[in-house]
């Protein structure tokens, strides 16, 4: 029996190995969703980036934002706002941009070894729930501005923004997630020094720890879990974190995973969410055809696996586990780019796997 929900998801190629490696995504999802008898995705590409700042005068057009409110996620390829000219390069990033219109409050970042890839600590098996709203990026913890200021040209401040609310709920995310893993979470805070901010963060998730008595919750300062997960990467499930220590730690565990161009994520609200590779746009690699498009499929099977929990969806849960066991078997078999010492091409790469689910 065929599922009766059809979803509409939004294509946002970017910059750089963007149109390489989005379209690879694609290819992935629609046939995962075929081998499990599901609908397909009806996907609609919207403009981003460089390419929309030639066509539109903007790097994130207003009717972009205006179209993806009315879809069920999307898949956002990496950007290179850094080479965008004034006055584009100084704005906030489109990624930044989307993730604030649609308050996308949880960054979710697994981190988990490849057999026969080139991991570090090849059994890290993690996921980093990073709150994606507040904290100390200055982009994104205020309602107007940028949350820096400069009283003198000698004197630069950045305020870091804790509030209860958004605390709570980033905590609810990634206890909700420990009670579908391994049921253990673990706090990163810094409050032994920013004891009222990073004090409060560690305190209401200690609270909302109260409603998950099936999870065994520790906490660990910042700097301590940098060393702990060198160490013994194994010994961890959930990580919960504020905006920046969660974005520093992803991109640690993501290297002790492989590589960042192995690491997925999804940035999510309670109705909607986006599919993004962890890394960035690699332009010295675009249009060569050796971009690894793992990050983006394994982002994408995320999304897939949201939108099953979201709406009841066996079928495109079902397929996003498709996904993933056909990266991994893929890898496994000695099919990779040369980031991962393979010597696949992006399209070689992705033909091994599109195959592979549909087996």
């Amino acid at each position: 029996m065929r599922t009766t929900r059809r979803y509409r998801l939004g294509v946002l190629l970017g910059d750089g190995i963007g149109p390489e490696i989005v379209p690879a995504a694609v290819r992935v999802v629609d046939a995962a969703l075929a081998a499990v008898g599901a609908q397909p995705v009806d996907w609609q590409e919207l403009p981003l980036g460089v390419s929309a700042i030639v066509e539109h005068g903007s790097a994130i057009p207003s009717s972009t934002l205006a179209a993806l409110a009315g879809l069920d996620g999307w898949l956002l390829g990496p950007h290179d706002s850094a080479a965008y000219p004034e006055p584009f390069r100084s704005e906030l990033n489109p990624s930044g941009t989307i993730r604030k219109h649609f308050d996308l409050y949880a960054n979710i970042r697994p981190a988990r070894g490849f057999e026969g890839g080139t991991a570090i600590a090849p059994d890290t098996d993690l996921v980093i729930v990073r709150e994606n709203t507040e904290g100390f990026y200055a982009d994104r913890n205020t309602f107007a501005g940028t949350g820096e200021f400069m009283p003198t040209p000698d004197v630069a401040i950045a305020m870091g923004v804790f509030t209860r609310p958004s605390i709570e709920r980033i905590a609810r995310t990634a206890f909700e997630l420990a009670r579908r893993r391994r049921k253990k979470l673990t706090i990163v805070h810094k409050a032994n020094v920013l004891q009222l901010t990073s004090g409060l963060f560690r305190t209401v998730c200690l609270e909302v720890a109260q409603g998950y008595p099936e999870v065994a919750v520790d906490d660990a300062h910042i700097d301590a879990m940098t060393v702990h997960l060198l160490r013994r990467a194994a010994d961890f499930d959930v990580v919960v974190a504020e905006n920046m220590f969660g974005d520093i730690l992803s991109d640690l565990t993501g290297e002790l995973a492989g590589s960042l161009g192995i690491a997925p994520s999804i940035n999510a609200s309670d109705d909607r969410a986006m599919a993004q590779a962890a890394h960035g746009s690699a332009p010295d690699i675009a249009g060569t055809g050796r971009a690894n498009p793992i990050a983006m499929m394994l982002s994408s099977a995320m999304l897939l696996d949201w939108l099953g929990t979201r709406y009841g969806d066996a079928r495109t849960a079902a397929a996003a586990a498709r996904i993933e066991d056909a990266v991994r078997t893929a890898v496994r078999n000695g099919v990779s780019t040369g980031d991962l010492g393979g010597s696949a091409s992006t399209t070689g790469f992705t033909d091994t796997v599109v195959a592979s689910v549909g087996a």
